[in-house]
Order: structure tokens, then sequence, then C-alpha cells
């Protein structure tokens, strides 16, 4: 019997009769806090029977990027290793302190107890996650990542159903919002365990001029008393004093709309919606000389704002004060300048004598006015559809039918979960802090606690798979190719990278589109994303057919849970910090006439002094991104550093830096910078 301290120890179990010897190798990963005091019990399952329960680390711990030895002798065959058996016990005296373990290699020795010759190749059991004693026995397994169909053993194919029964009894299905995706069913943070949790840590944030103003629930008296709060928290982003500069011009309307912090809205028209009221008369004036309103629509230079969605629905006491909601129409025409400039604006979505059709003819102030109220409805619907259904929700849901319907040797469970992983937590931490009582949207958000469940619902019956893959949206809605349409040029490159980098991964483990199709565990997870997902009328795929529609769903997915986030969180603060471009709330109702409005009466409409502070505040916090996080297609996990994995990402990691040097030179020559999907600044997942 031999040992080896400090970093390894080696045992050996004597066996009488016949036996087949191992050399095991456990390997703990080597962050700072990797190591536990925890003992640590090892079985070898193998296809004719198992080893029992050997201690690893007798007296000696498991220390950060340590290996400890142990030689195995079985008693009587054991036949080929399939699974390996891990179970930690707390040691009396010791904090019960969590275990990561990299992973166990296992090589057969000779009759002399040294390895056998390079014939016998060393099988890596993969494990790179935390264990706990809670766990109790967790159970590896080697090889590379294979579908069902591809299992030999029974052994593992057993392993394979228990290890999702077992997820499926702790990962359960909840509701948020009936009618909305569902999210998983866990109380408190305590139930995310380990491997579902994550630290973020913040960079530091400069919040001194936005604190003080608590007690302040009176109105802005003056635009100058919100400029000294913008000198003194603004002066420092760029953009913010861009937006501050030019926020009333009709240009810059527009340009928000399509590079903005929601610019998913924004859609060709060929028909005046009935709802609008509006003529080819009223409207000539802004038009090209000699050309009338049928005419620009059907050149497709007319495009259309419509925020129906808010339509009916009761706005929020902000401060014991009664808010507003609207649900404008807002028309806008493609100009010979290329410009995206408003034409006119309702704002409700009934005509009618109280209800009138604003135009750039008016007044400056009654103007003004019409499109801060459009910026109020946008507001709402990027903060709960654009930004938390369409992100926060859709990542949730798809880690909860990713944890519930594919084993972790699936590899679709390997490539999506390094995406939707964060989700739950920041899911969690959001439904309990902003979007519950006294959080950002019930004190100081027009759309408040019994309005949000209404929008989710109606944006949820509403929504369409095409709006959420990049080609068919932007092509729908004719954005592709507008001047100014930094995201969805921008957009359409960082999809279409991912699109060959999820392709290529569904290549190395489908043969065909027959391996689609008879792909159990595939149909399942998108049978559960459709049960608790969106209505069948979303056009969702309810099963798949081939490798092709796979690959698009997929990259749906990851798209949505990084780049798509990035555009829509990381740019909140930069176009909401000068408040009146970005209010989140009307404090009076919309104007039933034209005329009369003056630059007070505007700043009477805002929010007051404390509720602005606090939405700048939480956007503040909102808007940065973590000191470490993981920038897209970048993955600490070990599996992509397997061979053709490994490829894979450095492909797509080369693209996108590619696509990153582009935006980084186009953007030195603008202006008004579009950086927000920049693939360095765009987060894997959804962790903010």
């Amino acid at each position: 019997m031999s040992w080896v301290f400090s970093n390894s120890v080696t045992i050996m179990s004597h066996r009488m009769g016949s036996c087949q010897e191992f050399q095991v190798t456990v390997h703990t990963s080597p962050g700072p806090t990797c190591g536990t005091y925890n003992r640590l019990y090892l079985s070898l399952i193998g296809s004719h029977g198992e080893t029992p329960p050997i201690p690893v680390n007798n007296d000696h711990h498991l220390l950060p990027g340590s290996t400890c030895l142990v030689l195995v002798r079985a008693n009587g065959p054991l036949g080929q290793v399939v699974l390996v058996r891990l179970r930690l016990e707390a040691q009396i005296g010791f904090p019960n302190v969590d275990w990561h373990c990299n992973r166990v290699e296992i090589r057969q020795c000779t009759k002399d107890q040294e390895p056998e010759p390079e014939s016998s190749e060393t099988q890596v059991f993969c494990c790179d996650k935390w264990l706990r004693t809670a766990d109790g026995n967790v159970e590896l397994r080697s090889g590379k990542l294979c579908l069902l169909a591809e299992e030999t053993e029974e052994q593992l194919k057993q392993h394979r159903l228990m290890q999702l029964q077992h997820q499926q009894e702790l990962i359960r299905w909840g509701s948020f919002v009936e009618g909305a995706p569902q999210c998983v069913d866990f109380k408190n943070m305590s139930e995310l365990g380990p491997n579902l949790s994550y630290t973020h840590t913040s960079p530091t944030i400069n919040m001194h001029y936005l604190k003080g103003f608590a007690g302040r629930v009176e109105p802005w008296t003056s635009f100058s008393e919100l400029e000294a709060v913008f000198a003194h928290s603004g002066h420092q982003n760029r953009i913010a004093r861009f937006v501050k500069a030019h926020w009333k011009e009709d240009w810059y309307f527009g340009y928000q709309c399509l590079s903005g912090c929601n610019p998913l809205l924004l859609c060709q028209t060929r028909l005046i919606p009935p709802t609008l009221a509006v003529t080819s008369d009223m409207l000539r004036p802004f038009l090209p000389a000699g050309s009338s309103l049928e005419e620009e629509l059907q050149k497709g230079n007319i495009y259309l704002l419509d925020y129906k969605l808010l339509d009916g629905l009761e706005a929020n006491q902000v401060n014991g004060k009664q808010t507003y909601l609207s649900a404008p129409l807002c028309l806008l025409h493609l100009n010979q300048q290329g410009q995206m400039v408003p034409i006119a604006i309702q704002l409700q979505q009934t005509p009618g004598p109280q209800n009138p059709v604003f135009l750039p003819s008016d007044s400056d102030c009654d103007w003004l006015l019409a499109k801060i109220w459009v910026h109020c409805a946008d507001f709402q619907g990027h903060q709960l559809i654009s930004h938390y259904m369409r992100t926060h929700m859709m990542a949730e849901l798809c880690c909860v039918a990713t944890l519930r319907q594919f084993p972790e040797h699936h590899p679709l469970h390997q490539l999506l979960m390094p995406h939707v992983r964060t989700s739950l937590q920041i899911n969690l931490q959001a439904r309990a802090s902003l979007l519950a009582v006294n959080g950002v949207f019930d004190q100081a958000v027009g759309s408040g606690l019994k309005t949000i469940p209404e929008i989710l619902r109606r944006a949820s019956a509403t929504i369409h798979y095409r709006s959420m893959c990049v080609p068919d949206d932007l092509s729908d809605r004719a954005v592709d190719k507008l001047p100014h349409s930094f995201y969805a040029q921008d957009a359409l490159r960082i999809w279409d990278a991912l699109h060959r980098f999820v392709l290529a991964w569904i290549d190395l483990y489908y043969r065909g589109d027959k391996d689609i199709k008879n792909d159990s565990e595939l149909q399942n997870w998108i049978t559960d994303i459709n049960k608790h997902g969106f209505t069948q009328n979303s056009g969702f795929p309810q099963c798949f057919h081939t490798k092709v529609e796979v690959s698009k769903f997929l990259t749906m997915f990851i798209y949505s849970c990084s780049a798509l986030h990035a555009a829509m969180n990381f740019s909140q603060l930069d176009f909401a910090l000068w408040m009146p471009n970005c209010p989140p709330s009307m404090m009076r109702p919309p104007p039933q006439v034209k005329g009369g409005v003056t630059e007070q009466d505007i700043l009477s409409f805002l929010p007051g002094i404390n509720s602005t502070l606090r939405v700048l505040m939480a956007l503040t916090v909102l808007s940065q991104p973590s000191v470490d996080f993981i920038p897209l297609c970048h993955y600490r996990e070990a599996i992509f550093r397997v061979d053709a994995h490994r490829r894979l990402v450095e492909g797509v990691q080369a693209e996108l830096k590619a696509i990153n040097d582009d935006i980084t030179e186009r953007n030195r020559h603008l202006e008004l910078p579009y950086p927000y999907l920049c693939p360095s600044g765009i987060e894997n997942s959804v962790a903010i």
C-alpha cells in the first residue's frame, strides 16, 4: 500500500479471488472555493457489477486544483466501467462546504498494480459541477455526448431516464402570470442550488447625484431643474448628452424607433389602420411635393408604431396620485433624405372629436407633448414586452424545459445551458424586487402591478414565432435595409454567425432529418416548451422534422438570451437618462383638444422628482454588465474544449470578432454610435 500526500492520495482496496484493478484519479476544479472539507466516497459501476464505496480523501481534504489517486480492486469481474458514483459526507467539526468536481479518470491496471500500457485507454467521466452532501449519490458517465438512440448499454439508458425523472421532480413548472410563458416553481433562492446560482459582481457605480431625492414627491418646477440633475449624473454619458441635445427633433424621434432601446416595434404599413383618423389631405404638407399618401404607402415609405396592447388598461398610482396610460398610433414617413420622421400621432385607439390627430404643423408644445406620450407608451412596451418577456421569460422557458427534458449527456443540453442557466436566478430576483410590491414598477411606473399581468397576457397572445427570428422579423417589418437601422444591420450579422455555429453543432450529432424525428428527448423538449409557452396560434413549431428547423429554433433562443438582451438592457439608461425622452409615467390624462399647451404644462405631465430618480437609479444598476461577465460564445464549461467543439467555438468567435471590429470602426465615424451589439459587450446569457 502506498500513500502520496500533498496534492494526491493513493489507496489500495484488497479483495480476495479474481479481480480487476483500476487506477482512479479524482480532479477538483481549480477555483479558489472549489475544495471541500467533506469526505468523498467513490464506487465504480460496471457492466457486470459494482464496487462498494471507498473513501477517496481519508484523513485529507479535497483542495482546489488537487488530484486524488485511488487504486480500486474489484472482487470478481466488474466488466466495462460505465458509471462512477460519488457521495459526499460532512465531517464532524468541519463546515459542510460544497465541492466542485472537474472530472474522474479511470484506467485499468495490470496484475502488478501498474496502469496497463497505451492499449488501455483512460476513461474520462466529466463532472464540471458542484456536488453537495444533500445530493446523495451522484453518478457520472464517460464517453461522448450522444442521442438516446445511440446508447448501447442498458445501464446508461436507465441512468439517462432516472436523471430526467429526478430533474422533473426537482424542476417544476410554475406561473407568474396566467396566460403568459410559465416559469420555474421556486419560491426562494435556496432552491436553485449551487449549479443554477451565480454571483454578479457589479462595477463601481456612481449614483451620488441620483440619491437624496426620496422625499421630493412634487413635480419638476422647470426644465432647468431637470438639467441640473442631468448635468451631474449624465455629463460623462456621450449618448445621453446627444439624446438631450436632439430629443425634440423629428428626425431623432424616428432614429430612436430604429436604433434606440426598443427597435422591435416600428413596421412598414401599406394600409392606414381604420382606427387612425388621418386623410391624404391632412398629411399632404408633410409628404414630397406632388406625392399623395396613397402613393407613399405603395412605395413603402410609410411606417407605423401601434401601442394597441396598452388600450384601456388601468394606470398605476404613484405617490398617491393617479397616473395615465395611452395607446398611441404614430405614422412615420421615410423622407427623401433617408430620415424616418413622424407625421401624425393619435394618442388613443378609438377615433373621435376628443381624440385629435396631432401633426408637425401644430404648435411646438402640442407636437412635443404628443411625442412624449408615444415615448411613455414605448417605455411600458420596451420594459415589459421587448425586454422582460422576449428575453428574460424566453430564457427561463428554455432553461426549465432543457433541465426537464434533456439529460446532461444530450448534445443540446450542453449547447443551451450556458445561455440560459443564469435566467432562473435573475428572474427570481426580478419577481421578488422590481416586479413586486414596493418595487420600482409599483412605486414609479405607469404600468403598475395590476396592469403588468394584462400587458404580458396580451403580448403573449399576439406574439408570433417569426417576430422572434431576426431575418424574418426585420424583413416582415421592412426595416432591414433602412439607412440608419443599426440594430437591424448588427442583429442580422450576429444571427447569421450564431446560426452557422448552431447548425455545425447539430451536424456533429444528427446525421440527417430522420435522427431529428426519432429523437424523443428533442420532441419532448419542444412539446414542453409549447405546453408552457405561447399559444398554438403563435407559429412556434409543434414538433421538429428537419435539422434546419431545429437550428433556427435554437438560434432564436440563443440570440434572445444574449444579443437581444444586450440590445434591450444595456441601452436603456442612455435613452432614459434625459427623462422627458423616456418618461416612465404621465401624471395628467392625454389632451383631448389642441392648443393652449405651454412648456410649463408639459412639465406637469411628467413624473415627479422622486419617482423619476427612483427609475433612473434602477436603470443605472441594470445597465452595468458584471465585471467578470462571459462574452457571447465564450464558454467556461469543459465540454467546449473537446476537439470538435473547440473548433466550432473558435470559428464562431473569429466571426464575432470580425463583426466587433467592423462595428467599432463604423461607430468611430458616427456622431451617435450604436454600440449595443458589439459582440465583445454581449453577455452570453441573461444575467442582469
